[in-house]
């Protein structure tokens, strides 16, 4: 194909103004259809954003997919714009700045260094639950979390200001993939292009693994770590293989009672089943077009759940209807429509596109679930909790005389998967509104919390009169950002402490979320369960997780009447006729402009330098050093001590905690003896710009076993030279201090999780060289990468298991520079510490050539140092 005939002259015109655009369907007839729409988006961007042999190479492995759907082609995908919150935006700032210092000691101006693409952040992630259960817990919680972050805050303020191109949307506008939802969309964008208005798709690339959530109106986007954030922002396109994709084939339609969350659990436990590890996801079929656009994002939100990439919903009448019901104006939805029909991006229910591998689901089949209790894709019926529970044998000696042994210690209505649909909040609100009609009240063992993903949410849940119904049963909204989904759920009750510091209970949090992993929501919390947010009423009402909803009684009446689920469960009629009569559009623009005022950010005194100025003394911001030209590349030959031998399912949780600093941990030492309040440490992502605290951080977790030793006390290993167990940082710095390599061994799905660049970087800091796992999730293996680490799969059936690695056992790595190539072999033979030797087969976990670029060049932040002082040296 030629590549003049490629981008074509064709153009559209909508309301007097026109736009050129790539002319799929004209270009590529019938074949078109034959793409899945993701891929169609792919094709798009690839035709307009590259040229010569990189497009035509692109665009034959793209229509060359259809034959086998799957591909080793790799394309460059430059999407539009950046999304971040404020715990990633954070550090890649630090970056940033740290970037900026190295420039100038280089003789380079540091104000030279700007990201080439716009950058939204949101100040979403560091919201703890203190107050709950009064009407003043959102401010009260607000004017807390200015207080604790002010310098934090300060260093974002003089972000947005030195930095071109970037946006910090602040605390109490909302979470990041909500605000994406109702305020930064656009679906179609345009662009000047040669003096001539081109018609886009909306594309982006977020740093959070949440960013499908977008994918429900049809904007193409996914999750990718901070480090490749920084990559993409500088002008780099993302990079990868021309993705496979998991078609599932929606039919029928949903009962009324079941709820999106309920579908959403579904989809995560079917395609887990199928071991979905990074493929795109797309959903086809007669029942899609059943499901509304709140919906779909409740499905597309939990994609990194499901192991996707993308969980991607076609345009159609129903994402014309939600630009509609927030606020869009007509001529942007008249260009919506317009242009999807005319590229061949529109959904068309009766179409079979190729897929690599296609699943069906009846959404007629599928009941009222719940997750849990530790992973999200443990799918179960919502009547079985207790048998569940009853299974794991807890018997204390001594019952606690006012609770059940499993307590509802948490009851959270919170994460932008199930509050950004007001579906899902109108039916919570209306359960509560019957539980109080019912004068029902939950215990006060309970901990309860609404954290809606948007401010919009109060104005249309007090339109529908339902506040003071759900602050009867303990649900006031305590502030508009991610809270006890992100593990910021603050203290527990002072009873369940206490029976907690007696061994009585064993207790559990229900909550509205899309992870519970142990530790996750509270570190003293290793089981909880996900659920729709008027199943969690339910719970907190029962205050007992040892319950079948189907069968038992959640509380009785002050004159003993049973009263069930049944009793207060809403009809489908009466939530959508709530929904309808709450509705406003203009609720989302004011309501977010409001919120955006925030007179108390707006105050704070940030610097108005090119460079950050670093105070020594803080212990929230600290020049990174990595962020420096003399960091260079780990590969190589070597010989190398493990670090930290593991198991499966390791997360980046595990590996990078966002939840408190416990008060009597060796962080808290360290940060207490630099003048910081032991019993006011605030949260772990809140010291993600202080190196020092964070490879501290690293491994900061109760429930992480590490196999080198047994009854290691937390991130603790075995220095192996001298015999002694010390904390993993310490024995760290004493390999780095001997000249010993470090490399680490895990089992499968290591890296699981959030995009927590920060899980990356803390291993770059501990001297890592290398991780040998059997596999890795997505982001988190490439954040590895983007740190300089080389992952390695194992593909002979080796694992932590059959290795039986002892102490005193060491791994030869040989991976030198010259010979890496994408999924190329990597000799690695065990050393045992008696002098046997066995050779392992393995394969760098390395999908393209720039990633083999990237570590060589030591990680993300010495390529764009060096590609600047190139340009300048030019």
């Amino acid at each position: 194909m030629e590549n003049t005939y490629l981008l074509s002259e064709a153009r559209f015109d909508v309301d007097g103004k026109s736009y050129r655009y790539v002319d799929l369907p004209g270009l590529f007839g019938g074949k078109l259809r034959e793409l899945p729409v993701v891929l169609r988006l792919l094709l798009e961007n690839v035709i307009r954003n590259t040229e010569g042999g990189e497009r035509e190479q692109a665009v034959n492995g793209l229509f060359e997919w259809i034959e086998r759907a799957t591909s080793e082609v790799e394309i460059a995908f430059q999407p539009n714009r950046v999304l971040m919150h404020d715990t990633t935006s954070t550090p890649a700032l630090v970056d940033i700045a740290g970037m900026r210092d190295a420039l100038a000691e280089a003789g380079a101006n540091p104000a030279s260094l700007n990201p080439v693409l716009p950058v939204d952040s949101s100040v979403d992630h560091s919201l703890a639950v203190e107050y709950f259960a009064q009407a003043d817990a959102a401010s009260s919680n607000l004017k807390l979390e200015l207080r604790r972050n002010a310098e934090r805050y300060r260093f974002l303020r003089w972000a947005s200001k030195a930095l071109k191109g970037v946006r910090i949307h602040p605390p109490g506008t909302g979470i990041m993939h909500t605000i994406n939802l109702e305020q930064l969309a656009t679906v179609v964008t345009t662009a000047e292009r040669e003096g001539e208005l081109w018609a886009v798709p909306d594309t982006l690339i977020g740093t959070d693994s949440h960013t499908p959530m977008i994918n429900g109106i049809g904007v193409l986007g996914w999750g990718v770590g901070g480090l490749e954030a920084q990559t993409v922002m500088f002008g780099m396109p993302v990079m990868q293989r021309i993705p496979d994709v998991i078609g599932v084939r929606l039919t029928g339609a949903m009962w009324p009672g079941v709820l999106a969350t309920d579908l959403a659990l579904t989809v995560t436990q079917r395609l887990r089943a199928i071991g979905v590890s990074g493929e795109f996801v797309e959903f086809f079929g007669p029942g899609v077009a059943t499901l509304s656009a709140g919906d779909r994002a409740v499905v597309a939100n939990m994609a990194p759940e499901y192991g996707a990439s993308t969980g991607y919903f076609p345009v159609d009448r129903r994402t014309l209807d939600y630009l509609r019901a927030t606020n869009r104006s007509e001529q942007s939805i008249r260009l919506v429509e317009s242009f999807m029909q005319r590229t061949g991006l529109w959904f068309d229910p009766d179409a079979t596109p190729r897929y690599t591998r296609t699943i069906d689901i009846d959404l007629g089949a599928i009941g009222m679930h719940i997750a849990g209790p530790r992973r999200p894709q443990d799918l179960l019926s919502y009547t079985e909790t207790s048998s569940v529970l009853s299974k794991l044998d807890f018997h204390p000696a001594q019952p606690d005389p006012l609770m059940p042994k499993h307590p509802v210690a948490i009851a959270a209505i919170t994460s932008c998967t199930n509050t950004s649909d007001p579906a899902l909040l109108i039916a919570a609100g209306l359960l509560a509104r019957k539980a109080r009609a019912l004068s029902l009240t939950v215990p006060p063992w309970v901990k309860t919390s609404l954290g809606p993903g948007s401010p919009a949410a109060a104005s249309y849940l007090e339109r529908a009169d339902l506040i003071d119904d759900l602050s009867a049963v303990g649900f006031d909204i305590v502030g508009y950002g991610c809270t006890t989904c992100i593990g910021n759920s603050g203290p527990l009750t002072e009873p369940i402490r206490s029976a907690l510091a007696n061994k009585r209970v064993y207790p559990v949090a229900m909550l509205s979320g899309n992870r519970n992993f142990p530790g996750r929501i509270h570190p003293e919390l290793d089981l909880g369960f996900i659920m729709s947010p008027p199943l969690v009423i339910a719970f907190a009402l029962a205050g007992n997780a040892e319950i079948d909803l189907g069968r038992d009684p959640i509380q009785r009446t002050s004159d003993g009447k049973p009263v069930y689920l049944r009793d207060l469960w809403p009809s489908r009629e009466e939530v959508a006729e709530l929904v309808t009569a709450a509705a406003d559009p203009s609720d989302y623009p004011r309501a977010f402009a409001l919120a955006s005022k925030n007179p108390a950010w707006h105050d704070l005194d940030a610097p108005d330098t090119a460079r950050f100025p670093w105070d020594s003394a803080s212990t929230a911001l600290r020049r990174p050093p990595f962020a420096s030209t003399s960091e260079g590349s780990q590969l190589g030959n070597y010989t190398a001590y493990p670090l930290l031998v593991l198991g499966d399912d390791v997360t980046t949780d595990h590996i990078s905690p966002a939840s408190a600093i416990p008060k009597d941990s060796f962080v808290a030492d360290f940060l207490v003896s630099r003048g910081d309040d032991r019993n006011d440490l605030n949260v772990f992502a809140s010291r993600r710009g202080n190196w020092e605290v964070m490879v501290r951080a690293a491994f900061f977790n109760r429930t992480l076993i590490n196999r080198l030793a047994a009854n290691m006390p937390v991130a603790h290993t075995l220095h192996v030279p001298s015999g002694d167990v010390m904390p993993i940082f310490e024995a760290a710095e004493r390999y780095r201090h001997d000249g010993d390599s470090v490399v680490l061994v895990a089992g499968e799905r290591y890296g699981t999780g959030s995009s927590r660049d920060w899980a990356a970087k803390g291993q770059r800091l501990l001297g890592i060289r290398a991780v040998l796992a059997v596999s890795f999730e997505r982001i988190h293996r490439s954040n590895l990468i983007g740190m300089g680490i080389l992952p390695i799969r194992f593909t002979g059936g080796a694992n932590p298991d059959t290795l039986q690695l002892r102490p005193g056992d060491k791994l030869e790595i040989d991976a030198p520079a010259a010979m890496l190539s994408p999924r190329c072999g990597v000799p690695v033979r065990i050393v045992r510490a008696n002098g046997d030797e066995q050779r392992i087969e393995a394969t760098a976990a390395v999908e393209t050539r720039l990633e083999c670029d990237l570590l060589r060049s030591g990680g993300v932040i010495p390529l764009i140092l060096q590609n600047c002082l190139a340009t300048r040296e030019a």
